[in-house]
């Protein structure tokens, strides 16, 4: 066990070291039908970002879900997959409930909301045992979800954030998440301009921010946003 750990914290040193910055960027699943499949994730409401056909019969159509950062893409020739073969892709929301009735109401054959009561049951498309009817108790983060399929049976699990864990940063920011992340900032930067030296509250802020996403904690990113400003001065 104690060897376990020290190579943990040793691999936890490494991360934190990293400065490259990696981020997916898009997911290719496998249709039988790309009219069908475009038709069916624009009904949902997602952007369609590119529809390009080439004269070797190649085609790549990319769609993004509202507010995500990362894309999918499918076409033909693309993927050696068999079509719906792609199973339990996240789409993280923070209201469940409303996500799963906007879809519905798109035309998404979608499952009711509920949360498992045996561990990887949201895994289990069509088998109820280890599911329980609704969201968690007092709406705890990862642990609600509703699944549906696109028209070739590749599988999408809607999961419900409120709080992410610790160092998991904020994949995405909606309007109530950077609300919230601001009045942290706001307040982090109050407690450190008294004892600052001369400076512009968006050069903390900008780093505070930024650190935060990144999946610093808060007294990190107050380090990380202080040792820039004052680099800076």
């Amino acid at each position: 066990m104690a060897s376990t750990e020290v190579v943990n914290e040793h691999a936890e040193q490494i991360l934190g070291a990293t400065t490259v910055e990696l981020k997916l960027e898009v997911v290719v699943i496998p249709v039988s039908d790309v009219d069908r499949a475009k038709r069916f994730y624009g009904s949902l409401g997602w952007r369609l970002d590119a529809d390009f056909a080439f004269d070797n019969g190649v085609r790549v159509v990319q769609v993004t879900p509202p507010g995500s950062g990362c894309s999918i893409q499918f076409g033909t020739h693309i993927t050696s997959a068999a079509p719906g073969s792609v199973q339990d892709l996240y789409l993280v929301v923070s209201d469940i409930q409303a996500a799963r009735d906007e879809l519905a109401a798109r035309g998404a054959k979608i499952s009711e909301v509920f949360h498992p009561t045996a561990p990887g049951a949201q895994f289990q498309p069509g088998d109820p045992s280890g599911r329980a009817s609704g969201p968690a108790a007092e709406h705890a983060s990862y642990r609600s979800f509703a699944t549906f399929s696109d028209p070739d049976g590749n599988g999408w699990l809607l999961q419900e954030i409120k709080t992410r864990l610790p160092k998991r940063g904020f994949s995405s920011l909606d309007v109530a998440t950077l609300i919230d992340l601001l009045r942290e900032t706001e307040q982090r930067h109050g407690e450190y301009e008294p004892t600052a030296p001369k400076h512009h509250w968006s050069e903390w802020y900008g780093s505070y921010i930024i650190a935060r996403q990144r999946g610093r904690t808060p007294d990190e990113a107050v380090k990380d946003a202080t040792l820039h400003t004052e680099s800076a001065s």
